[in-house]
């Protein structure tokens, strides 16, 4: 069945990273694609009125055919509202503020079924800022979950910082989150389906090592590597800094569904505020299709996606991202799922 639904981007970073930048790109330049703009405030984008074609109380609408519009209350009122307009958008991208949680913006796709049957929460973007992100992360904890929480990270202003502060700061980002795929830019200049349409939720991409981790502008893949992971989430490097925001990645074997379930809601229950996002792709005892796993804090949503090919391995695979993770708990409940005969 072919995706009819709009893909949503959520777009975090902190307060002078730079996201100002990429939205006033999306809302002027000629890329032929047609992308709704939701911002919290106009005052925040300076839109330049020589290219504002209509504009009424909510919506402006551009002459690169893209609209901007704000989030007065309600942000499914708003998707609602976007929807029904004629001609409708290739995306639409929701900007949150400087020092907000992602999550609230990114769990309205998961929850509220009118706008899941016209949108899908297609990524995360955070924009961090080479120059500061290491004070932001010593001082905020915000800043530290923007990056976890992030499926896509534009590392900006790479041009105010030494070739040493610029790796220094990337491998802080890779000891929060090894997954998400990284690109260094200068005023947010990529190409703009680096950010938008990225497919991020679709797992494959971020559990199995896709071409795209493998592109030029993606730095240090052999930081996907597994026992990179294992560092990072028992904290052997970064010790110090716990309890922060890590990675833990686990991998075993075909999983029995009645063990499985119940232990995933019981671990989102139980420790729900401190996880980020869990991702996993799971193969099930006696079950032909891949099982995709999804969460964020509390909420986990999974659906079959397709069936096992003949020349995969199954294996389950499942990615925790968050806070003071309990990883010798989560790693012994994840093993105890395992079923009886592989």
């Amino acid at each position: 069945m072919p995706e009819t639904r709009i893909p949503v981007t959520v777009l975090t970073g902190y307060l002078g990273a730079g996201k100002t930048t990429l939205l006033n790109r999306i809302l002027s330049e000629n890329h032929g694609q047609k992308y709704a703009v939701i911002v919290n405030e106009f005052g925040e984008i300076n839109i330049d009125n020589d290219l504002i074609v209509e504009s009424d109380e909510e919506v402006y609408e551009m002459n690169n055919g893209c609209v901007c519009c704000t989030v007065r209350g309600d942000l499914i009122r708003v998707v609602e509202g976007l929807m029904k307009r004629p001609g409708g958008f290739d995306g639409i991208l929701v900007e949150t503020t400087g020092l907000a949680d992602p999550a609230p913006v990114a769990q309205t796709f998961f929850m509220d079924d009118d706008v899941r049957a016209k949108a899908k929460l297609d990524a995360v973007v955070t924009v961090a800022d080479a120059k500061h992100l290491g004070a932001r992360l010593a001082d905020s904890p915000e800043a530290e979950e923007q990056i976890g929480f992030a499926d896509v990270i534009l590392l900006n202003k790479t041009d105010l910082v030494s070739p040493e502060q610029l790796k220094a700061v990337e491998s802080r980002i890779r000891a929060i989150n090894s997954h998400a795929v990284l690109h260094r830019t200068e005023r947010c200049t990529l190409p703009l389906d680096r950010v938008l349409d990225r497919g991020a939720f679709e797992l494959d991409r971020i559990l199995s090592l896709d071409p795209d981790f493998l592109d030029a502008d993606v730095h240090d893949h052999e930081d996907h590597d597994h026992d990179h992971h294992h560092d990072h989430a028992h904290g052997h490097d970064h010790a110090t800094h716990d309890p922060s925001v890590a990675s833990l990645s686990l991998r075993g074997g075909v999983l029995d569904p009645n063990r499985f379930f119940p232990w995933i809601q019981q671990i989102t229950q139980g420790f729900g505020p401190d996880i980020l996002r869990l991702k996993g792709i799971i193969a099930l005892k006696d079950d032909p299709e891949r099982y995709v796993v999804q969460g964020i804090h509390m909420i986990v949503e999974g659906d079959h996606q397709r069936r096992w090919r003949d020349d995969e391995v199954r294996e389950s695979r499942l990615v925790f991202i968050g806070r003071n993770l309990e990883t010798d708990i989560l790693t012994a409940g994840f093993e105890a799922c395992m079923a009886a005969s592989q």
